[in-house]
């Protein structure tokens, strides 16, 4: 492991190095979720630190569901101290996800076959190629979040409920996890200072790249099942969507699209 600009082969892109991002980086780890929630232990100079692994051997993603984690594929969290309120730090996910899928549409081939899907999906055409998990721990003194990307790269694992996808799917000459890493670390430089100035850009932002706006969808949270169409999403990143019965604010869900 070493903590620099440059590590394992992997690059922080010059925008993040002058923002005071920093990176750590592993040739195996256990989560990078876990060690950057680990890190934020030490306080407001952990601030800004990139975690970035070739494999994981605890991936996870929503509700503590297994992450394969193979190497080749890209597993990077961003650890924030003091940056968001813990009422504002789910809306990192969409951050996240805007960048993230901007970076991936300057790579490929076709930007346009890379859609957002909520929560926290990227789509390739109507395949999982990536998820977020978006974690947050009160410290001491403040509030530290984490923001875990696993992206797909190279491969993704075959006997999966729904259908996924890899990014060297797409034709593209840059497809490494290298590659995705470094215009993954400028697009969240970027898109983090617009969330700075409040949450209603990325929302716009993430309704344009957004799947399934305007279609048929079901929801399945917790409590009960949804069926209607896909209005929006709300000023807080909620759901919404409207059936017989009337309009309906979704706070978390699985989706299915199209249906």
């Amino acid at each position: 492991m070493t903590l620099e600009s440059r590590a394992q082969g992997f690059a922080l892109a010059e925008t993040a190095i002058a923002a005071g991002f920093r990176l750590r980086a592993f040739e195996t780890i256990g989560s990078t979720n876990d060690a950057a929630l680990d890190l934020a232990a030490g306080g407001a100079s952990a601030n800004r630190t990139w975690i970035v692994a070739r494999a994981q051997t605890k991936g996870r993603g929503r509700h503590g569901r297994q992450w394969q984690s193979p190497p080749g594929n890209l597993y990077a969290s961003l650890l924030l101290i003091d940056e968001v309120t813990p009422r504002a730090a789910p809306q990192l996910g969409f951050v996240a996800g805007v960048a993230l899928a901007h970076a991936l549409r300057r790579l490929s081939p076709d930007g346009t076959r890379i859609r957002l899907k909520w929560p926290n999906d990227i789509l390739l055409d109507d395949a999982k190629l990536a998820g977020i998990l978006a974690e947050g721990r009160a410290l001491a003194q403040g509030y530290a979040a984490v923001i875990g990307l696993g992206v797909n790269c190279q491969s993704c694992p075959p006997d999966l409920p729904y259908r996924a996808a890899a990014f060297i799917d797409t034709g593209a000459a840059r497809h490494r996890a290298e590659d995705v890493f470094l215009l993954l670390s400028e697009e969240m430089t970027n898109w983090l200072g617009f969330f700075q100035q409040g949450f209603d850009v990325i929302r716009a932002e993430w309704l344009r790249l957004a799947a399934g706006i305007g279609g048929e969808i079901k929801v399945t949270t917790t409590a009960r099942q949804f069926a209607g169409t896909f209005e929006s999403i709300d000023a807080d990143g909620r759901l919404v969507l409207r059936d017989a019965q009337g309009v309906h604010v979704i706070e978390a869900g699985d989706v299915i699209l199209g249906h």
